[in-house]
């Protein structure tokens, strides 16, 4: 009998059966991977909403951050891990749609992965050193052609959001740019400020602190309309570059196989702490604008991610980049 009840138990186990269920998720800590470094825009906002969905979770949420590549080693850590919910990856406009048109990855930003939510977004914004003699975007344009080297542009890798909206701007206005890596925009800002590079096309939420302190000059966001929290800089429209339009949006995504009862855990949680209020001002005091409720859905930010990459690769691939 006892043979029997045990048998019973591992069959079940094997075929997901929940009469006998060992280990209840999340038993022990999870961890969120962000692929860039520690004080960026990604590790900001990743760290706000761990804080929140611990609640919903009952345990602790680790930060791990994973760097290189522009993303990708990040990403791979994440492709490559169990898919027990367990290791779940942030991921933006960047990671997860650019680096596919960049990179010889070793795997499929959409086939190897689980979308699990849209998390809020933000427009770039083109700031640079307050040595930079242009008060103007028009100016700015023009200082930039006048150069007999192009200006350096930092960026966080081939691939990330910073260096995709560079592309676009030079796309925009004509310009060309030097781009300089690093590990993350919060590095890379940290050069701005220090007058080591000329300018980034940013994340608002990474770059307005510095713009409310005046060690940085904003030019215009990438929207089309002004950002209520910096409603002083202009949008690239108002400031002469009609068009250029770009928004930079996160997302959540654990490896493929990941139990969809589990999928769908993660996705409340998240959910929660965006529905929280004081989660909400955090976030849109960095600039972050928060998703519509129908769009908190795994199935959206799926959608979504593949229709980024139908839009973005061939402007990508077009610019040619190399990655050394």
């Amino acid at each position: 009998m006892r043979r029997t009840i045990l048998a019973t138990f591992v069959a079940l186990s094997a075929f997901g059966g929940t009469a006998f269920t060992a280990d209840k998720f999340p038993s022990h800590p999870i961890t969120i991977v962000v692929p860039f470094s520690a004080g960026g825009p990604s590790d900001a906002m990743t760290r706000i909403l761990a804080e929140r969905m611990k609640m919903t979770l009952g345990e602790a949420i680790l930060v791990e951050n994973t760097t290189g590549a522009g993303g990708s080693i990040g990403v791979g850590r994440v492709v490559h891990a169990a898919p027990d919910g367990y290791t779940v990856g942030f991921g933006h406009l960047g990671t997860h749609v650019a680096n596919g048109a960049i990179y010889k990855l070793g795997y499929d930003l959409v086939a190897d992965l689980e979308p699990v939510v849209l998390l809020p977004s933000n427009p770039m914004v083109i700031v640079s050193k307050n040595a930079v003699p242009a008060k103007s975007l028009q100016e700015l344009v023009a200082w930039l052609k006048s150069r007999p080297q192009p200006a350096t542009a930092g960026t966080a890798g081939a691939g990330s959001g910073s260096h995709v909206a560079g592309l676009a701007f030079e796309a925009a206005s004509g310009v060309k740019l030097q781009y300089v890596p690093y590990r993350g925009t919060g590095p890379a800002l940290n050069d701005l400020v220090a007058g080591q590079i000329d300018l980034i096309v940013d994340q608002l939420s990474n770059s307005i602190n510095q713009v409310r302190a005046g060690t940085i000059r904003a030019y215009a966001v990438t929207a089309d309309k002004r950002v209520e929290q910096a409603p002083e800089i202009p949008t690239t429209d108002e400031a002469g570059l009609d068009g250029f339009h770009m928004t930079l949006w996160s997302g959540l995504w654990v490896p493929k196989g990941t139990p969809q009862e589990i999928v769908t855990q993660l996705n409340a949680a998240a959910a929660d702490a965006l529905s929280d209020p004081t989660v909400g001002r955090q976030l849109e005091n960095l600039g972050l604008q928060m998703p519509a409720a129908d769009k908190l859905t795994p199935q959206a930010l799926g959608a979504w991610q593949q229709a980024e990459i139908a839009k973005w690769w061939p402007i990508i691939k077009a610019a040619k980049v190399k990655v050394e």
